[in-house]
């Protein structure tokens, strides 16, 4: 198993940039690929950005592309999500996820493991 704690939210202006982390904890962190999702009021939880065990591959929803960074540092079990020229439509709340199988962590209801989520909130 794997526990997962975000944190990094807050509030800002459009244009302006936040880095979330995604600190795991249990089980090593290199047996499992992590994503991140978000969720916006009334909305499903929308797939944002993953990377699998080792940090050789990353893929990115096309709604971020370009503008959102994911990595991570398996030394010290924290993945890391890099938010540049934010938008009022990225405001949401954020989730960590992690899971053994690549494919799985893809797709939110196969994701094995969540954390507890962190705000995101954008104003124009």
């Amino acid at each position: 198993q794997v526990q997962l704690i975000e944190s990094g939210g807050g509030l800002v202006q459009a244009g302006d940039s936040l880095r979330l982390s995604c600190a795991g904890s249990g089980r090593a962190f290199t047996n499992y690929a992590i994503a991140w999702f978000r969720q916006a009021p009334g909305q499903g939880r929308e797939f944002v950005a993953a990377i699998e065990h080792s940090g050789s591959i990353t893929v990115y929803g096309e709604s971020v592309e370009g503008r959102f960074t994911v990595s991570r540092d398996n030394a010290k079990n924290t993945e890391y999500l890099q938010l540049n020229s934010l938008k009022p439509e990225d405001t949401a709340v954020y989730y960590c996820a992690a899971d053994e199988v690549w494919r799985d962590v893809l797709v939110a209801n196969r994701v094995t493991y969540w954390g507890q989520g962190t705000q995101v909130t954008v104003s124009s």
